[in-house]
This record gives C-alpha cells, structure tokens and sequence, in this order.
C-alpha cells in the first residue's frame, strides 16, 4: 500500500493513471497525451508498474501498459474505512470544528488588551449524586484530576488547596501523551477565594502565557443545591484581564469548560452507581 500511495502521488504518474483507465496505451500515446517526454514517461510508468498498479506488454516495437483494477479497489476499501472512522468519531471531529469557528471569531476580536473583560459564561448540570459526594469532586485533587479537563487533555500536574487563599495550578498535556514526550499542551494558576463545603466555592484561574504571563483572569463561581435526583450545579465564569494573546484561550472555554462538566457528571454518577450496596432478598 505504501508503494501504491508513493506512486499516485505524483500528478504526472496521476495523469497516466487516468490516462489509463480509458484504455491501454502505449508508451508513446501516452507520452504525447499528457504533453511530457517520452523517457519521463517511461520512467514513470516503471514506477507506477513497480507499485503493482499497471501491467505492460511488448506487442512488436511497442510497449503498451495497461491499468490494474484490483489495487485502486483495495486502496478504495482502505479509503472509505478511513472515512467511516471518522463518521463513527464524528463528536470529536465536530467539537473540533466548532472550536476553530470560535477560534476564528475570538482571534478577530482580540483587538486590544481588555477587548474580552466582563464577558462570562453559564453553565448547569444536573448530577446524580449529593452534594457532599459532588463537593468531594469538586475540591480534591484525586478526584479533580479525573474530570477537570476537556475530552482531549489530560491533568500532569495539579495543586488545588480547598480553603480562602488556597493555592491552584494546573498542568494540562495530551490525553494520548502517556510518558510526556509531547509540548505541554497549557498551565494555569490561581487561588481560592470562597469555601463553604456542600454550598459555594470560588476560585480565580489564569492561563499561562509561554512567557510565564496571564493570558486572562477566570473568575469561577460554583454553586450547589440539593435536588430529588442529587445536586443542581450552577457555573459563573466571568472573564477580567483579558489580553490579545488570550483569544486561543478564550475561545475553547465554552466548548472545553462544558466537556469538563460532562465529565464531572458522568464521574460522579459512576462513583455513585458503585457506591450503591445491592439490595438483598
């Protein structure tokens, strides 16, 4: 296959290869069709023969090539699998799409240094566990660093100190970068500036510029009520500070901050399913 692809991807050989789907040619014929030398011809007719893709025959004076079917079908099937794998990971190939509109419109409107202050974002979720569980979540690092990124990143490095004026950093890299050979995908860090366990924290978060900087402020509100079904979750996060650099970052909040609440829900309600004693006859 690697043969194949080395081969197509030359225009000149391409255009042979159509040339030849009509119908065998002759080195010739084929030469003078696609307007090129006759040697350059044959040179590349070698390859495409080397690669399993043509076949030829001398008839008299004649070379004449002909087009094999069979690999064009096989590359073909290869193809269409590639396709349909990414239709069957079409939620990550649609977040990432979405991100790059956003990315677009933010990169435009980062015009001058507070260009995104006061902006602020509202999220909700309704999780199936109390408020105690979700506040564990919410405020130990253990169980942080299972949820408290998007579906794409994972935690390397986390402090978060559940008290006013904790410290909090975070170090995101790739969630497939297992020995961290890859470019550290983001840092931030902040403090917390509100605890009342089961009820209210707050905290401020900073995303990290390369040169150590403040990208933008987040202030982070987190409220938490009981509810039939477990705990209703209500996100403020409002935006001060905000620099020109720090359109990449603000564009991804949206997306990412929803990805990380998702996940703070599904983590809590697999904690709470497994917690749950079965009942006994």
């Amino acid at each position: 296959m690697d043969a194949l692809l080395i081969a197509l991807a030359d225009p000149a050989r391409w255009r042979l290869v159509g040339l030849l789907a009509e119908r065998p040619r002759s080195v010739g014929v084929l030469a003078q069709l696609a307007d090129a030398r006759q040697p350059q011809t044959t040179k590349h007719l070698q390859t495409l023969e080397r690669a399993g893709v043509v076949t030829s025959e001398r008839t008299g004076q004649r070379r004449v090539y002909a087009l094999r079917a069979d690999p064009l079908r096989e590359l073909a099937t290869e193809l269409n699998r590639l396709a349909d794998t990414v239709d069957q990971a079409g939620g990550a190939y649609e977040a990432f799409g979405r991100h790059g509109l956003s990315l677009a419109a933010e990169r435009l409107a980062a015009d001058e240094p507070g260009w995104a202050d006061a902006r602020s974002f509202k999220f909700q979720r309704s999780i199936a566990g109390s408020p105690d569980l979700v506040w564990r979540h919410l405020t130990e690092p253990a169980l942080l660093e299972h949820w408290w990124t998007p579906d794409d990143l994972r935690i390397s490095e986390l402090v978060f100190e559940a008290r006013p004026g904790g410290r909090l950093f975070l170090e995101y890299r790739d969630v497939e970068d297992l020995d961290g050979s890859d470019q550290i995908a983001g840092r931030a860090e902040g403090v917390v500036t509100a605890v009342r366990p089961g009820e209210h924290l707050a905290y401020r978060n900073s995303p990290l510029l390369p040169d150590g900087s403040h990208a933008f402020t987040a202030h982070v509100d987190l409220a938490l009520r009981p509810s039939e079904t477990g705990t209703e979750l209500d996100v403020d996060f409002r935006i001060t500070g905000s620099t020109v650099e720090s359109a990449d970052f603000i564009a991804g909040i949206e997306l990412g901050f929803g990805q990380s609440l998702d996940q703070l829900a599904a983590t809590v309600a697999a904690s709470t399913a497994t917690d749950t004693p079965r009942s006994t006859k």
